[in-house]
């Protein structure tokens, strides 16, 4: 009897210790969570990898994201998704209209966002200023770029923890967030959809915090 107590209440210490271990002392309980909470403790810089959109000349990803010494929102679509990518691109529209309100009211927070798409072989400049149209985005507010090579696209995607698999028809499923990335090109923050205010809010805290 007393032997099966010593087991089970080991078994247990034993599965607590490692469940504390996986999930960071219990502050997450999902890869993606795990995601998020690495990501705020140790910010990740951009892989240096050329990307180009309709309204961007062909540059590099760090040289795109430093090259005003601002704050950016960042999301990852393709131009047929009809899911997740139609919720991000109206986030990012309700966004554009707070930003381009703080303009208006003489606020300068030195804050964009970028739409990277992943789908290579469709999503060129011509199919992202379509869809950048359909969008009413402003392009000096809210820009579309792709990676030149797969080979690119494949250490952004690694780099950053954004899963993308195909699916039947050409499509694919992806995970739907937003990136704040500082001047430095590094990520520090992943939100959720649903926590858009809190991303502009904290992008726009960390833009006004630069000299």
């Amino acid at each position: 009897m007393l032997r099966t107590a010593l087991s089970s209440a080991m078994a247990i210490a034993l599965g607590y210790g490692a469940a504390s271990w996986l999930t960071h002392d219990f502050q997450v309980w999902t890869d993606e969570g795990a995601r998020r909470l690495e990501v705020a403790l140790k910010p990740i810089a951009s892989p240096d990898i050329a990307i180009h959109g309709p309204t961007t000349a062909a540059t590099t990803l760090p040289a795109l994201l430093a090259g005003e010494g601002g704050v950016t929102i960042v999301d990852f679509v393709y131009t047929r998704c009809v899911t997740a990518c139609l919720a991000l691109g109206s986030v990012f529209q309700q966004i554009q209209q707070a930003l381009l309100a703080d303009a208006a009211a003489g606020q300068r927070d030195r804050v964009r966002l970028l739409s990277i798409s992943f789908d290579l072989a469709r999503d060129d400049d011509a199919a992202l200023a379509s869809y950048a149209a359909r969008l009413h985005a402003d392009p000096g507010v809210w820009r579309f770029v792709r990676p030149m090579d797969a080979a690119g696209l494949s250490a952004l995607l690694r780099r950053w923890g954004v899963v993308v698999l195909d699916a039947p028809f050409g499509e694919f499923e992806h995970n739907a967030a937003l990136l704040v990335i500082d001047r430095h090109g590094r990520m520090v923050r992943v939100f959720d959809l649903s926590e858009q205010q809190l991303a502009l809010d904290y992008a726009r805290h960390l833009a006004r915090s630069v000299p």
